[in-house]
């Protein structure tokens, strides 16, 4: 009786190794899943790997088609302009640049006033000196009509000798001819009415008090 026990218990001993080693063969055979693809979740819908994104990455690329921001329109700003006059009342080339220049800032198409403030050095008598003054002044109006600018607009000054910028003499009492051909010049304001201004300032001080 015991040698049959043996064989038996021997039987049964290989067939759970056998098991075993079909169970190990099985798992090996399962494929695991490769990097970046989708598994199986709970309700049998794929999901994502760790290598897989859940949702769409935002790009830090600003996109080039982008509608770009409106540009905001400056206001008009005056314009304060010197034009040397150092020989004679004639618009010489270089101020004719000058002049051209003008006419391309945005005040000059403005219904502002044109004032044209005409200067002389000290030499010479006082009438000589407003009639030259007046006649450089005259001479930037006459160009500036001539390019469209309403002559309504302008307004001719002659100082004279009245408002130099530079001395008219060197300390020992002769010329300063540098000085001199600076104040022989013609200065130019293209600005808002002063009535305009006043009202503007009013209109400040008035909403300071109510505030």
């Amino acid at each position: 009786m015991k040698p049959f026990l043996t064989i038996a218990g021997s039987l049964t001993l290989a067939l759970t190794l056998s098991a075993c080693e079909m169970r190990r063969d099985g798992e090996a055979e399962e494929p695991t899943p490769s990097e970046g693809s989708a598994t199986a979740g709970p309700s049998g819908t794929a999901s994502p790997t760790p290598t897989q994104s859940a949702s769409p990455v935002a790009s830090i690329i600003r996109d080039a088609a982008a509608p770009m921001a409106e540009d905001i329109e400056l206001p008009v700003q005056p314009v304060e302009l010197t034009l040397p006059f150092p020989d004679g009342t004639e618009i010489s080339a270089a101020l004719e640049r000058r002049l051209a220049g003008l006419m391309e800032r945005r005040a000059i198409e403005e219904d502002w006033p044109v004032i044209l403030a005409g200067h002389t050095d000290s030499s010479g008598n006082d009438q000589a000196n407003l009639r030259a003054s007046r006649a450089r002044a005259e001479a930037v109006a006459a160009w500036l009509v001539e390019r469209g600018v309403d002559d309504d607009r302008i307004e001719v000054i002659a100082f004279g000798e009245q408002n130099p910028i530079e001395p008219n003499a060197l300390p020992d009492g002769t010329p300063n001819e540098e000085g001199r051909r600076a104040n022989r010049r013609v200065e130019i304001r293209i600005a808002p009415p002063e009535d305009e201004n006043s009202e503007a300032e009013d209109e400040s001080a008035s909403a300071d008090q109510d505030a």
